[in-house]
């Protein structure tokens, strides 16, 4: 797609060194066939899947050195894909998934550009049942609690797609949308721990960002 111009991130995430395309600044927009505006994408925000955010890097280097033997893994608003990619390489059975209309063009670079297989790649609106999509032991986001509305779209989204034994990993830099995310999953059956975490260079404690951590058992 013509009309926007991207960079090359070098970020280190556990052993390894990555090279990312990222979108040249977050001031690019351009949606020539009009695919975003059928997505329900904004110029405003049409920008934000193509940068690596804190939050990003954050789970990412939990995702090198998470338990993942015998997990289904899915990635919600995997942007880039870095996470994945890391999963990827650790080859866990990921499934990462977005709506942006490029999300899957980008992933699928930056793992030819990282030596790295495809990714399973899914265009998942939270709110449309996905009946093919299956559920899941592992589901884990970056800052995907953006705006006010996306922790109810999000818990009803869980319901559909998590195991009865599901643990569900969320990076959040502190935008005041948690709080009602965890009371939706706990009325689920989840019990929740947080750990505050640094998300760059200058956070000072006490720290905004968490690590959200979801875990439920079987259900009776």
């Amino acid at each position: 797609m013509p009309g926007y111009t991207t960079r090359e991130v070098d970020v280190h995430v556990g052993n390894h060194n990555y090279r990312m395309r990222a979108l040249s600044d977050r001031q690019q927009f351009a949606d020539p066939g009009q695919l975003a505006a059928r997505a329900g994408i904004s110029s405003s925000l049409w920008c934000l899947f193509g940068q690596l955010w804190p939050s990003g890097r954050v789970l990412a280097e939990a995702m090198s050195t998470f338990e993942i033997a015998d997990k289904r893994i899915l990635e919600l608003g995997c942007g880039l894909g870095l996470s994945s990619l890391v999963l990827q390489r650790r080859r866990a059975d990921i499934t990462a998934s977005d709506h942006h209309p490029l999300a899957e063009s980008f992933l699928q670079h930056n793992a030819t550009r990282n030596l790295l297989p495809h990714v399973r790649y899914r265009d998942l609106r939270w709110e449309v049942p996905d009946d093919g999509l299956g559920r899941f032991d592992l589901i884990i986001g970056s800052d995907i609690l953006y705006e006010q509305g996306h922790a109810a779209l999000l818990a009803a989204m869980l319901v559909r797609h998590a195991q009865p034994a599901a643990e569900i990993l969320i990076t959040d830099p502190g935008r005041g949308n948690s709080a009602a995310f965890t009371r939706a999953l706990v009325a689920q059956g989840y019990s929740v721990t947080e750990q505050r975490s640094r998300f760059d260079d200058d956070d000072h404690a006490p720290f905004r960002g968490r690590l959200l951590s979801y875990r439920r058992g079987p259900l009776q």
